[in-house]
């Protein structure tokens, strides 16, 4: 297989704000700390979750810096250098590189449509410029491109294009992938609701920002798809589905925020035009969370 440094969960931090919404560095090393410590397999900030494409130039070294300095080695950290521009993307990816990070995320981010070969030779060029992993985002959603499974299979021509995130939502687009690309490339979920089908399609991980918030159901599911045993996989999966869904749904920052918060940690704000969850909202996600915590504890072997 390839160079891939990651399987497992991997969690993904929002970046958090002040009251003037300006970032707030502290406050966010405290986030990541609580991610690496609750037994999360890796760290994935600056992502959809993470607003990256709020963040200016110098907020973003900023961020890329606090969470590698943060997490100090103890488990791998996968860091979003998107742009529009291939030249900024590439200047991202050098600092990443260059400030320690394991490997890189990059999307495709357009105001025009980007072609096929566009597209090929953004990676290419990026890619040739370090040296680490990278790992190709497919979210039509949030960068209306869908890279088709012929044009991922054909970035991984590219030397350390070694992963594949597929965000559709298709749960029949994972087994595809599964089947075009084979066995020797990792393809990794970032539809939090498909979490356990992404696995059965052969996810080697799960890209999240649930953990912010149940980071004990999240990483319970995981071990529990390693033992082979289905009945609990499904049982663990259906206790998180509803929020899994939730948080989609409303917006993972957005989310996140408002859960941390309810769970008596510090969320800070968000920076418009972002708006924090409204009261009705944030009802609905207090009523999931304690439905999520009541039920008996899980068994110990899928959390130690």
């Amino acid at each position: 297989m390839k160079n891939v440094p990651l399987k497992g969960v991997i969690a993904y931090p929002i970046t958090p704000f002040d009251a003037l919404e300006k970032v707030d560095i502290p406050l966010f090393k405290k986030q990541v700390e609580r991610l690496v410590v609750s037994g999360s397999d890796a760290i994935a900030p600056l992502g959809s979750t993470g607003v990256l494409p709020y963040l200016s130039d110098e907020e973003k070294e900023a961020v890329a810096e606090a969470a590698i300095q943060q997490v100090a080695g103890r488990v791998p950290t996968l860091l979003g250098v998107s742009n529009l521009t291939t030249e900024r993307t590439v200047y991202h990816a050098r600092f990443a590189e260059a400030a320690g990070a394991t490997a890189l995320m990059i999307i495709p981010m357009s105001y025009w449509k980007l072609s096929d070969e566009e597209i090929f030779r953004h990676y290419d060029k990026v890619a040739a410029a370090v040296s680490i992993p990278i790992m190709a985002y497919n979210n039509p959603a949030t960068s209306g491109i869908d890279m088709s499974p012929a044009l991922l299979r054909r970035l991984l021509q590219i030397p350390n294009v070694t992963m594949i995130k597929e965000s559709t939502g298709d749960i029949q687009r994972m087994h595809l992938l599964r089947k075009t690309l084979g066995e020797e490339v990792a393809f990794y979920n970032g539809s939090n609701p498909l979490a356990l089908a992404a696995f059965a399609a052969g996810a080697s991980g799960w890209c999240t920002a649930a953990p912010n918030l149940i980071p004990e159901l999240n990483n319970a599911l995981y071990k529990a798809v390693l033992s082979g045993d289905l009945d609990k996989s499904r049982q663990v999966f259906y206790r998180q589905s509803e929020l899994l869904q939730f948080i989609v749904a409303k917006g993972l920052p957005r989310a996140v925020q408002a859960g941390l918060n309810l769970l008596g940690e510090e969320g800070g704000y968000l920076r418009s035009p972002l708006m924090p969850l409204t009261a009705q909202e944030i009802s609905e996600l207090e009523r999931i969370l304690s439905l999520v915590h009541s039920p008996a504890p899980l068994d110990q072997s899928f959390i130690s």
